[in-house]
């Protein structure tokens, strides 16, 4: 996956048309994210004490085996999301928060979103059931 330091340079998603390249790298973090044990990871190491989690605190939480959890620890961290410090034979994990703020960033609406037209109303209807 390439730097997420690049991904700043994506303009919202929901104002502006994003070039292929930032739509590449921003669907290449989404990916990553798509995974329900991977946002739990990042939920649980967020939650935690100190902000930080070693394998053996996420393992029952998850109720996946360690060879799993360290998988994910393993995509995540190389995403840019998680860092990793090293103390005697555990490691530890904890959020890295610029990767998150800049998804936040890219799928947030435009500030002048709060009045929806009705072209826009009915463009997002799609994904509403019907009555």
């Amino acid at each position: 996956m390439k730097s997420l330091e690049t991904l700043d340079c994506c303009p919202p998603l929901l104002s502006e048309t994003m070039s292929t390249e930032s739509a590449q790298r921003l669907a290449e973090l989404l990916k990553v994210l798509a995974d329900p044990a991977r946002l739990r990871i990042l939920s649980i190491v967020a939650a935690h004490e100190d902000h930080e989690a070693c394998v053996c605190d996420l393992i029952a939480p998850l109720g996946l085996s360690q060879p799993t959890v360290s998988y994910h620890l393993k995509v995540l961290q190389e995403a840019g999301l998680l860092e990793r410090e090293q103390r005697g034979v555990w490691a530890y994990y904890r959020l890295v928060p610029g990767p998150l703020a800049l998804v936040r960033k890219a799928l947030s609406p435009p500030p002048d979103s709060s009045v929806e037209s009705p072209e826009r109303a009915a463009r997002s209807s799609w994904g509403r059931a019907s009555s």
